[in-house]
C-alpha cells in the first residue's frame, strides 16, 4: 500500500499570542514585503497554500487597543490579489466573514481572485456573531449565535449559484437573502474557490462536513487528532460525502534544533519570548475580570477572587471559559505544586509548541500523524514574521521528501489540484444533497 502524502500550508500571523514581535528578526505585518517573503518561502517549500486570518476590529483590553498583539490589519483580498502576482502555484486563502459581507460582493471578489491567480483562491468561511465587531458596520448589529450558521449556509448557497451562472443571470431567495441580477464574472478556473471552515463545536463540525472542502483544527496531538479525524469522517457520511471530500489541517507550531536537547531548550526560550511580563498580566486579567497591573509578573498569583460582575475586560476575543473560578483554582494548585510565578504559570498553560526536535524528528512525527489518520496536512504557525518558514523549508521539507511522503513538484495548476480535492459540486446538486441529508445544516 502506498504511503499517504503529507500536505503543508502556512498561516501568516495577524492577531495571536504566537508571534514574537520583539525579536530583532521580526518584521512588519503590514508591509507587503513581509507577505511576499513569507509566501515565496511557502511556495519554495511546495506548500498547498498560505492562509491569512482576518479581524474586522482590533482587539481591545481595558478599553484600549491591545498593542501587545498588533495594531494593524490590512484587508485580506487586496493582499491575496497582490500575492497572486509574485507567486505562481501557491494557494491563496483568506478568512472572510459571512456575517459582515454580502453574497454578491464577496462572490465577485473571490471569483476575480480565482481568475487573476489562475485558480488558486480559497475562502475560510467564518460566522462572526459579536456586537463589538458589529459596531464597525453601518447596521451596527450582529447575529444571534443560533442564526450565524444558517446565514452562512444561505450565503454559501447564494455564492455557489452565482459562480455557476458563468456571467449569467441569477435569482436566489432564502431566509436571509433575496437577490437577483446578472453576475459579471465568467466561470473561474476552479468554478468554486476552495471553501475552508475552522469551527470545533458540534455545529461547526457539521457545518464543515456539509459545506467545506477543508477544515482547520486545533487538535495537534496524535490521539486528539485521530479522534477528531474519525469524528469528521463519520459526520461526512451523514451528508453523503466521503473522507476524500474534506481535508483536515490542524494548525501547528514548530521549533527546530540541531539536537533534540537543543530544540527543547530553544522551545523554552521562545515560550518566554512569547509571554512578556505585561502579556502575562493581561492573560490573567481576562479570567479575573479585574485590573491586575499592580501585581508583579515574577511574583505569585493574585490571592483575590475573580470579579463575577464584569469578567469582560477584553473585547474581540472568544471567551471559551464561562465560569473562570474552577480554572483559577486549577492554576493556583499548579503554581503551588511547581513553584511558578505569574509569568511561569502563563508560559505553562498558554504555550504549546506542537513539533519540537531535529528536522528528521519533526518529519518523522508529521509522517506518523498522516499515516495514522490524525490529519491530512498541517498549517504551520511560525513564531517569526516574515522569515519563520525559511528554516523549516530548508531542513524539514527535504527530510519529508527523503521519506517519500512529500512531493518534489506541484501537481496540476489549481489549489484543488495541490490539495488533492475533487472538482466542485454544482450548486443545484450541492443544495439537493443538503436537503436529502438526515441533518441539513442551516435549517
Amino acid at each position: 500500500m502506498s504511503q499517504r502524502q503529507v500536505h503543508l500550508a502556512a498561516h501568516f500571523p495577524g492577531v495571536n499570542n504566537t508571534t514574537v514581535w520583539s525579536d530583532p528578526q521580526s518584521g512588519s505585518n503590514i508591509d507587503f514585503s513581509s507577505f511576499e517573503h513569507f509566501s515565496r518561502a511557502a511556495e519554495r517549500g511546495l506548500f498547498d497554500f498560505v492562509f491569512l486570518a482576518e479581524g474586522l476590529r482590533l482587539r481591545e483590553h481595558k478599553g484600549e487597543v491591545f498593542d501587545l498583539d498588533t495594531v494593524g490589519r490590512p484587508e485580506t483580498v487586496t493582499v491575496l490579489s497582490a500575492l497572486s502576482a509574485v507567486t505562481r502555484r501557491l494557494g491563496l486563502v483568506g478568512t472572510l466573514s459571512a456575517t459582515f459581507n454580502e453574497p454578491y460582493d464577496l462572490a465577485r471578489k473571490l471569483a476575480t481572485l480565482d481568475h487573476v491567480s489562475a485558480g488558486r483562491a480559497g475562502w475560510n468561511v467564518v460566522t462572526t456573531n459579536d456586537a463589538f465587531t458589529g459596531e464597525n458596520f453601518r447596521r451596527g448589529g450582529y447575529l444571534d449565535r443560533a442564526d450565524r450558521y444558517r446565514r452562512a449556509v444561505d450565503f454559501i448557497h447564494a455564492a455557489r449559484s452565482m459562480w455557476d451562472s458563468d456571467a449569467g443571470p441569477f435569482d436566489f431567495s432564502s431566509e436571509f437573502f433575496s437577490i437577483s441580477g446578472n453576475f459579471p464574472v465568467p466561470s473561474s478556473p476552479q468554478t468554486h474557490p476552495v471553501l475552508f471552515q475552522a469551527g470545533d463545536s458540534p455545529e461547526g463540525r457539521d457545518f464543515a462536513c456539509a459545506n467545506a472542502d477543508a477544515i482547520f483544527t486545533r487538535h495537534s496531538t496524535l490521539e486528539d487528532g485521530k479522534a477528531f479525524y474519525a469524528d469528521i469522517t463519520e459526520r461526512l457520511a451523514r451528508f453523503g460525502r466521503s473522507e476524500d471530500d474534506l481535508k483536515v489541517y490542524p494548525g501547528v507550531t514548530f521549533i527546530i534544533g540541531d539536537t533534540h536537547e537543543a530544540a527543547i531548550e530553544r522551545s523554552r526560550s521562545v515560550a518566554y519570548q512569547q509571554v512578556s511580563g505585561p502579556g502575562a498580566i493581561a492573560f490573567l486579567e481576562r479570567q479575573w475580570g479585574r485590573d491586575l497591573s499592580a501585581y508583579d509578573p515574577n511574583g505569585p498569583l493574585p490571592d483575590i477572587e475573580p470579579d463575577d460582575g464584569s469578567g469582560n475586560l477584553s473585547q474581540g476575543r472568544v471567551q471559551h471559559v464561562k465560569d473562570p473560578r474552577p480554572l483559577i483554582e486549577e492554576w493556583r494548585r499548579l503554581a503551588r505544586d511547581k513553584n511558578l510565578s505569574i509569568r511561569d504559570l502563563v508560559v505553562e498553560v498558554s504555550t504549546r509548541h506542537g513539533f519540537v526536535g531535529t528536522a528528521d524528528e519533526i518529519a518523522g512525527s508529521m509522517d506518523e500523524y498522516i499515516q495514522e489518520r490524525a490529519a491530512d496536512g498541517f498549517i504551520l504557525i511560525p513564531h517569526l514574521t516574515p522569515g519563520g518558514l525559511d528554516e523549516f523549508v530548508d531542513t524539514v521539507v527535504p527530510a519529508l521528501q527523503a521519506r517519500g511522503v512529500y512531493r518534489d513538484e506541484y501537481p496540476g495548476g489549481t489549489l484543488r489540484d495541490s490539495m488533492g480535492l475533487p472538482g466542485p459540486t454544482p450548486a443545484d446538486q450541492w443544495a439537493a444533497a443538503r436537503e436529502a441529508s438526515d441533518q441539513p445544516v442551516g435549517k
